[in-house]
This record gives structure tokens, sequence and C-alpha cells, in this order.
């Protein structure tokens, strides 16, 4: 049966003819031809030191194209040496053994799956299941039916996972490990009762520099530490200097927005930069440190702290903050699925908070209850609540499960969608009529701000 399948693609290959694709024809291999599968059968034995020969370890691999979710996707290298040391490595701090069943369900493009699937199942001979296509209704079927003991997530999987209707025997099933990163606290709370499977959360990027693990002793809403031996820290880049570390409130609010900065690798080891882009490398080593463009903050006991991507933060009344911190209050609201934060302008200087809320399957926005919601949120900056909130029926995301805010920050308070607004700051939400929009965009012209509008 697999067989079958397989034939049924080959005469796709045709489409590769006549294709200068720069690769001799005997490195081209047709999996799903007779040949291939006789050599299965028997396959001829390689000399250990014949194979090591033929490998040179700074060989480039495969590339990791960038989420693109601050900017155009770039091509990260990844060479023969930086994947096996992963692969030979990384498993066994996970305790993942050739016994293993590890479930992938993200996209094959993506350093998720690459990195923390497939490197792990060549690392340890286990046994590795995949997807086509993430599925939140088919997840648990699918642990199931492979006796899954580990599986890989990215972005708002988890979330979507737990908006299927919740069954008494969500639990009764095999895993024992769930890696990956960007998940809420909510979430992995959430998840980890009613399917009964821990978590190893982390930070990174596909560039490979820095690497923050969330380690059992870190506070609820940190990110956790750099691994040992990275030298990480929070800079202003337009400084160059060292933020001061966080101060943070009794309910775990940052005091100090002047904490916030770029996250950077001081000792950046072993990144291979962009294919064909030798500008985007240079920009990403500027003065021989890494720059991750990721915002961050750090606190006194040494705990980083997400605080959004370069292009998530905000300017209201002169104070500047970051969207991830608002995102994370929003998303202990038991109706929202996913929020987004972002800046949209003023009419006057500066940026207005907007919010954007895909929620649960089968509830109404009640702008009255939300209202009360946030101010009950003992965190919640004054300058943080929304002026502006629309509702979607699907949050835009990347090819990785990413949240894509672009379209979101183009749209503004225009388009499809239902959209509420404050008046002035400490109005109640109020639905937006199209007469509003028209009074909001003659005092954008007015002060000459409409080009801040696209």
């Amino acid at each position: 049966m697999r067989r079958r399948a397989a034939c049924r693609l080959q005469p796709r290959a045709a489409a590769l003819d006549g294709l200068d694709l720069g690769v001799p024809d005997d490195r081209i291999l047709f999996v799903d031809r007779p040949d291939h599968h006789d050599a299965l059968a028997a396959p001829a034995p390689l000399e250990p030191s014949v194979a090591a020969a033929s490998v040179d370890p700074a060989a480039p691999l495969l590339l990791l194209f960038t989420s693109g979710s601050t900017g155009a996707p770039k091509a990260v290298v990844c060479s023969q040496a930086r994947f096996a040391g992963i692969a030979a490595s990384v498993p066994e701090t996970f305790g993942l053994t050739r016994d293993d069943v590890l479930y992938s369900a993200m996209p094959m493009f993506h350093g998720n799956a690459l990195m923390a699937s497939w490197a792990f199942a060549l690392g340890t001979g286990g046994t590795w299941a995949i997807r086509r296509r993430f599925s939140a209704s088919g997840f648990l079927p699918d642990v199931r039916r492979f006796g899954a003991t580990y599986f890989n997530y990215v972005g708002r999987s988890l979330a979507y996972v737990l908006a299927t209707p919740e069954q008494p025997d969500d639990a009764d099933n095999l895993l024992r490990l769930a890696f990956g990163t960007e998940a809420t606290d909510r979430d992995m709370a959430e998840f980890g009762r009613r399917y009964a499977c821990p978590f190893a959360e982390s930070y990174g990027s596909s560039e490979g520099q820095i690497s923050i693990i969330k380690t059992p002793d870190a506070p609820a809403t940190s990110l956790g530490v750099p691994r040992e031996g990275a030298e990480v820290m929070v800079v202003d880049p337009e400084t160059g200097e060292q933020c001061p570390r966080a101060r943070l409130g009794e309910h775990g609010e940052l005091l100090n927005s002047e904490a916030i900065g770029e996250l950077v690798r001081t000792d950046p080891a072993g990144f291979e930069g962009y294919y064909g882009n030798p500008e985007a490398t240079t920009e990403r080593l500027r003065g021989g440190w890494y720059w991750s463009g990721d915002l961050a903050y750090r606190d006194e006991d040494g705990w980083y702290y997400f605080a959004g991507r370069g292009e998530d933060t905000l300017r209201v009344d002169s104070e500047n903050f970051a969207a991830s911190p608002i995102e994370r209050i929003v998303g202990r609201h038991p109706d929202v699925l996913v929020p987004a934060v972002y800046p949209v302008p003023d009419a006057r200087t500066g940026d207005q908070v907007m919010l954007a809320l895909e929620l649960v399957d089968g509830v109404t926005f009640e702008p009255a209850a939300f209202d009360a919601f946030l101010a009950d949120q003992p965190d919640l900056g004054t300058k943080w609540r929304p002026r502006f909130v629309r509702l979607v029926d699907a949050m835009p995301l990347t090819g990785t499960n990413k949240l894509d805010k672009k379209p979101l920050r183009s749209l503004r308070w225009e388009g499809p969608g239902p959209v509420w607004w404050r008046t002035e700051v400490g109005a109640p939400l109020q639905a937006m009529t199209a007469a509003d929009r028209r009074v909001l965009a003659a005092e954008l012209e007015a002060n000459g701000r409409t080009r801040l509008v696209t």
C-alpha cells in the first residue's frame, strides 16, 4: 500500500526535466521506484571510515527559512556538523531513547520539525510519525494510533487542540513529553491536566544562537534562563548598553519599561549566516554580537521574559512598552482563544493599543464584561488597556502556525469584521461605526498622520 501510494507521485518527477538544479544525477533519489525498494530489502554495507570520509562537517546540509513574522523570510544555513550535533546530544537531555515514538504535525520546512523531532529520531533510532498537515481534531487520534510518547509544537498549536471538546479519557495516551515554544502558561497547565503530558518549553530561533530553557523553578511567565555557557544580555539597540534589570510589582507587572531591550548574544558561535544574503548576515552580527531582533527583559534574579518581536513595541503618551505582556494578561480570559496586540497610530502622536481576538467557538463578545475583566487585572499597566478591539474568525498565521500580525496592522480599524473602540481614555468600549471611522480619518489628516495608515 505504501509503495502504491508513492508510485502515484512518480509522474510529477517530470516537472524537474530540463531544470538546471546544480545537483548531479547521482544525488537524486527516487524512493518510489522498484530499484530503491529492492535496495532497501538488501542494503549494501558501507564501511564506517568511508561514510565519515565522504561527509564534510562544514558542508551545508539544509536551509532553514525564518518564519517571516516580522519581515521577509531569510534562509539560515545549517551545516552537517550543526545538525549532527543536535541529533547526537539533545535527545539525551530529554531522556529520549530508541523506544520512543516521536510525533510531528509541524511543517517540515521549519526548524521546529527538523531540529526538535526529525533530528531526535535520527539520533536515537526511534520511530518517527508525521502528519501532512496539523489538525487539532486529529491530534489525539494520531497520538493513540501511533503510540506516540513525544511531540513537538510551535506557536498556537496547543490552544487549538485545547479548543476541541474535552473527553473523559483524554489522558488515555502514552505521551510523556512535549517540547516546543511560544505556548502560554495557561495552555501548558491545561494541556498537562487534560492529556497528562509534561512539557519542556524553550525559546529559540532558526539561527540557533540563543536558547533559553524554562526550568521547573522558573517563574510562571518567564522564558527561563539561557543554556549554560552562552553569554546572553538584554541591550538597548540605540545605545548598545545593557538595559537595567526589570523591577516587578507584587503581581508580576513590569514597573520600569526601560528594562525592555533586544536579546543579544555577545559570544556568537556556530552561526553560519544567511544563504545568498550577506547584508542580512552582517546586520545580524553587528559589532561582533548576535542581535536576535526579539524583545525581552531580565529581572533581578536573572530570569528572562519575552516582550515580543522587534515590531511589537508601542509608545503611548511617551511611555514605551511591549505587546507580549498585554497578550499574556488578555489570554487569561476563558473565552479568548488567541489574542494579538499591536500598535495603531494615535491621531496626534505616538501609538494607541489595538487588540484582535479570536474567541472560543460559540461565545459572544460582551464589551462591558470584557472591560470589567480588564479592570480586574492588577498587572495591566495604565497605558496598556486596548483603545481598539477587533474580532476575527481566525487569526492570521504563518506557515509555521506563528501569529502573523502584519495583515492586522495593515487593516488598523478598517476592513471586515466588528471593531469596538473608546472615544477617549477611560471611556467604555462601544461599536465603531462608519461615521466614527470618518471622524478618525479626518483627525489623522488634520495632524498630518494619514501616511501612517496603510
